[in-house]
């Protein structure tokens, strides 16, 4: 199989095969952070879409200055907030949606496999959809600062820089997030690594 780099040389000479290649590497995490970003499977679609439309007329501009995802990352980041300036100035006055989105949508990874105890599933499917309610009542804004930070790793500066804010604004962010989690988790300590553990298990 034919190495990332090589696939990418190819597809900027112009080769679709390989920009295909390229594109099923990534698709399925690119559609995973759009859908739980705006919470709509048609609009994580659409903005796959043009996330992938976006990549393959700006694929000539990578240089190998940074990884190809991180190259990928940051150009699906300006698609989400092109996005959502796109939805402010069309309704202004609307809300978002807060789908009802449960644990069928989201299938768990289980310890043990096929040996895992009905009582543990039962335990998962019930942080799963806590989770998914307390990410549905935050702002897009603050949605998406919490999945760049624990879905994608990033640090609080990759943030800030991505989203042209201060760390500190970043922070705050992440904060709240967490806090509404733990409220709905019923977690009394304040405990990052705990909520970070629990949700990114099945935003994956």
């Amino acid at each position: 199989m034919s190495s990332e780099d090589e696939l990418i040389r190819r597809a900027q000479a112009g080769e679709s095969d390989a920009f295909c290649l390229l594109a099923q590497a990534y698709e399925r995490r690119i559609y995973s952070l759009a859908f739980h970003y705006c919470r709509d499977r048609q609009d994580a679609e659409d903005l796959s879409q043009e996330v992938w439309l976006k990549v393959y007329a700006a694929l000539a501009t990578f240089r190998n200055e940074s990884t190809f995802y991180t190259w990928l990352r940051k150009i699906t980041i300006n698609c989400f907030l092109n996005h959502r300036r796109r939805r402010v100035r069309s309704f202004p006055w609307s809300r978002e949606t807060t789908d009802d989105v449960t644990s069928r949508d989201y299938p768990i990874k289980q310890e043990g496999g096929a040996t895992a105890s009905l009582e543990i599933r039962l335990q998962n499917q019930l942080v799963v959809e806590k989770v998914m309610q307390a990410l549905s009542s935050v702002t897009q804004q603050q949605r998406l600062i919490f999945l760049l930070k624990h879905q994608e790793g990033m640090t609080y500066e990759e943030i800030a820089k991505a989203l042209d804010c201060s760390p500190g604004t970043v922070k705050k962010s992440v904060s709240r997030t967490v806090a509404k989690l733990r409220e709905q988790l019923g977690v009394n300590e304040e405990s990052e690594n705990y909520i970070s553990c629990a949700a990114t298990g099945i935003l994956r």
